[in-house]
């Protein structure tokens, strides 16, 4: 049997490459988002401190800061609900939660 030209084996290859990386109906995953309040931490804290930068560990640490705060008012607010036979969390709810977590001065908005 002849070998095949050298031109036509390079461009064989080329193609059974490109086709073998990724198999039939394989498609290419996209990045799972995730959820953060860095960009809005970011904001607030350029408004407070213009030249003041923030590492990617702090805010990291501010991030599960605000999620933490975010998930105890949560919570309270669901079993103020559940105390006084609401089904629904409304702002006062709400308010009330903050008042009881957040001591001090924080909570007289």
């Amino acid at each position: 049997m002849p070998p095949a030209p050298a031109t036509a084996s390079k461009g064989a290859k080329k193609a059974s490459k490109a086709k073998a990386s990724r198999p039939a109906g394989d498609k290419k995953r996209k990045k799972k988002r995730k959820e953060s309040y860095s960009i809005y931490i970011y904001k607030v804290m350029k408004q407070v401190h213009p030249d003041t930068g923030i590492s990617s560990k702090a805010m990291s640490i501010m991030n599960s800061f605000v999620n933490d705060l975010f998930e105890r008012i949560a919570s309270e607010s669901s079993r103020l609900a559940h105390y006084n036979k609401r089904s629904t969390i409304s702002s006062r709810e709400v308010q009330t939660a903050v008042r009881l977590l957040l001591p001090g001065w924080t909570c007289e908005l």
